[in-house]
């Protein structure tokens, strides 16, 4: 038997639901994230030691888009998945970059984070969606994060802000910021952004 755990909350106008315990179930944590119909699957994998002679941390986080996500193959003779995007590189250094401090000082043990999304609805954005299964999958790995981080797009149109805008607002003429922000219960972790012309008051 199955010992799936559900965890769901109301976020930004949409259901954000957190499922583990059926999924990935040999990885050392597993976490299926679910907002709007866009469905990101995180599994963790961490080496029980360290190699000899390892002086690092290395943390391989991976995350992949899948053409199937969207319900499509790729076109031409392949149709294998082809080598990462830039878009997908981008978006492991955006999950690597707030939980990577977050490791105790001297931990060298090798940990891999893989995120995949498995279904895309063509409106809400991946990206904020894997950082938050990966934390959680990470929290619930049994290594030592302290963790976990919180993540969230903030968009500005029309004088008003947004919380996780949808991808057709994020794009348009009107939208002015695309602020993605980190943080643990305690401490901003990352911000990154791109901006219009935004007075100081409206980008703070």
């Amino acid at each position: 038997m199955f010992d799936k755990k559900t965890v769901s909350i109301e976020w930004g106008g949409k259901t954000l639901t957190l499922e583990t315990g059926q999924i990935a179930r040999q990885a050392d944590g597993a976490v299926l994230a679910t907002y709007g119909e866009t469905v990101v699957l995180c599994a963790v994998t961490a080496a029980k030691s360290v190699k000899e002679g390892q002086d690092f941390f290395p943390l391989t986080v991976h995350y992949q888009e899948k053409f199937s996500a969207a319900g499509r193959i790729p076109g031409g003779f392949f149709k294998r998945e082809g080598r990462a995007t830039e878009k997908e590189t981008l978006t492991s250094r955006l999950i690597d970059r707030p939980v990577r401090p977050l490791f105790p000082e001297g931990f060298y043990n090798e940990i891999n984070v893989i995120c995949q999304v498995l279904s895309f609805d063509g409106e809400t954005e991946p990206d904020i969606v894997a950082m938050i299964a990966a934390s959680a999958a990470l929290t619930i790995s049994g290594v030592p994060f302290m963790g976990p981080i919180g993540a969230a797009r903030v968009g500005f149109r029309n004088g008003e802000y947004e919380l996780n805008p949808s991808l057709a607002n994020a794009l348009d003429e009107e939208g002015r910021l695309d602020l993605v922000v980190a943080a643990t219960q305690d401490a901003v972790m990352m911000v990154e952004s791109e901006a219009k012309e935004l007075t100081e008051e409206e980008m703070l």
